[in-house]
């Protein structure tokens, strides 16, 4: 018991200290003045490369036997085997109609689109 009381006061004057630690040098500064935007106010570094550009994505109900090819994991069969089972409603199409595995279509499934055909103009008379 005896511990515990002396025990206490050094316990609370440890608490009050991380509190100090913790408060802001200036009480009486505003919240956003005390966090400046990350943002706006972090120079780019020098070893830091700029953001890479945006992927072309690649239609495949449209793409050449070569275009097909700069994709990745996809060969001459594999882009034969696309062309083969055109039209595609959606990208997903490429796995569940069997033309490629799960794990190549997760792989190129960002820089893919499934465009809808164009259809012929009717002619008005």
């Amino acid at each position: 018991m005896k511990m515990l009381r002396l025990a206490l006061p050094l316990i609370a004057s440890l608490a009050v200290a991380g509190a100090l630690a913790a408060a802001p040098a200036n009480p009486h500064a505003s919240a956003s003045a005390s966090a400046p935007d990350s943002a706006a106010s972090a120079p780019l570094r020098p070893g830091k490369k700029p953001p890479a550009a945006p992927v072309k994505l690649v239609d495949i109900n449209s793409a050449s036997l070569k275009q097909l090819k700069t994709l990745p994991g996809i060969g001459d069969a594999e882009a034969k085997k696309i062309i083969a089972h055109r039209p595609y409603l959606t990208k997903t199409e490429l796995v569940s109609k069997g033309v490629l595995p799960t794990g190549p279509f997760l792989s190129l499934k960002r820089q893919v689109v499934a465009m809808p055909p164009k259809k012929l103009a009717k002619a008005h008379p």
